[in-house]
């Protein structure tokens, strides 16, 4: 298989568009259920799936992430796996020690995202949609089989007529407390950059209000404009489709990685903890150093030090404080340095 392609990303990608290429077949029951005017999409996501190949790829070479990867797919079915998938990819509990207005901020941005991609690639690729009976009732249809058959009035099928106005309402209510709090909060305003920090927030922004611009003109104008206004919310879509791999909306597509991380640190702690050389405290696993030392000399760097240990056997503080006495010429021991932060002792 693999000598049948040019690289890895070759692979990845044939692979990918031969399964969405079957999966449309099927959904669509042959291409004769094929919404023309979805084109576009079409053509957005597979470049998206490009680009996150492309950059998935260029990551997990990384020797860091080999090994990150590697392991984390041996612990992937661990028991307190289903409860860190919660809390990192649906109650997004480790921003909620950051603060209830950054979680809320997260939960209607990064929440409004995922369920409109939830919505929209099965419509574009004809995984699903709709039907409307003589009789009144609304039937959705998913993968060309009739999953339910609702009242057309009735609540189920008004929130299917409205499902992306409310993930965009939940967008632009989460882009603009982002935008508040970056405006107006000293350190963030230090640290963003127009490209990388605010461009995604526009973007994000542009697309889910010219979406309810375009349910605005359905419903309250009967029409007027209509045309013009969903090539507008098609192209800032696929804009945004093309970009979101190579800029820092990109977190979203990799963010479920972090249970391979969670997994790892969790799993390797309960094993054996590795004692600072110098101060004697547990600070973080043995297997974890191992893996740092190992990583450092695949990229022939080497902190081994004249005093017998390596530098990855310190914890952060004693690091510090090491540093520190390479440049003054004090023992380490006797620096008495107070942590700032007293999260990064691990």
């Amino acid at each position: 298989m693999n000598q049948a392609f040019a690289s890895n990303f070759a692979k990845s990608m044939f692979l990918a568009i031969l399964g969405l290429f079957i999966l449309t077949f099927i959904g669509t029951r042959m291409f004769t259920h094929i919404d023309l005017n979805l084109y576009g999409y079409m053509v957005g996501t597979i470049v998206f799936i490009g680009g996150f190949f492309y950059r998935f790829i260029a990551w997990g070479e990384r020797p860091p992430t080999k090994i990150l990867i590697k392991k984390g797919m041996k612990l992937l079915f661990k028991k307190s796996t289903p409860a860190t998938t919660v809390n990192h990819l649906v109650t997004y509990k480790f921003i909620w020690n950051r603060g209830i207005y950054r979680w809320l901020q997260h939960v209607l941005m990064g929440g409004g995202t995922i369920l409109s991609c939830f919505v929209t690639f099965p419509l574009v690729f004809g995984w699903m949609y709709f039907t409307m009976d003589d009789n009144g009732m609304y039937n959705i249809i998913m993968i060309g089989v009739n999953v339910l058959t609702v009242p057309a009035d009735g609540i189920i099928a008004n929130l299917s007529y409205n499902a992306l106005n409310i993930t965009a309402t939940m967008v632009i209510l989460g882009v603009c407390m982002a935008l508040y709090r970056r405006l107006k909060n000293n350190q963030a305003r230090a640290e963003q950059k127009f490209m990388y920090d605010f461009l995604p927030l526009y973007l994000l922004l542009f697309v889910s209000i010219t979406g309810l611009v375009l349910t605005f003109m359905n419903v309250v104008l009967h029409g007027f404009g209509h045309s013009v206004m969903s090539l507008i919310h098609q192209y800032s879509v696929i804009i945004t489709l093309i970009y979101l791999p190579f800029g820092k909306l990109a977190h979203i597509p990799f963010r479920p990685l972090s249970i391979f991380a969670k997994n790892y640190r969790e799993h390797y702690s309960q094993q054996s903890m590795k004692e600072c050389k110098v101060c004697g405290e547990s600070f973080v696993s043995v297997e974890q150093s191992n893996d740092v030392i190992d990583v450092l000399s695949i990229n022939q760097i080497d902190f081994k030090q004249d005093e017998g240990f390596h530098l990855a056997e310190l914890c952060l503080p004693c690091r510090r404080k090491y540093r520190i006495a390479q440049f003054s010429g004090a023992p380490t021991h006797q620096l008495k340095v107070k942590e700032a932060n007293q999260n990064a002792k691990g």
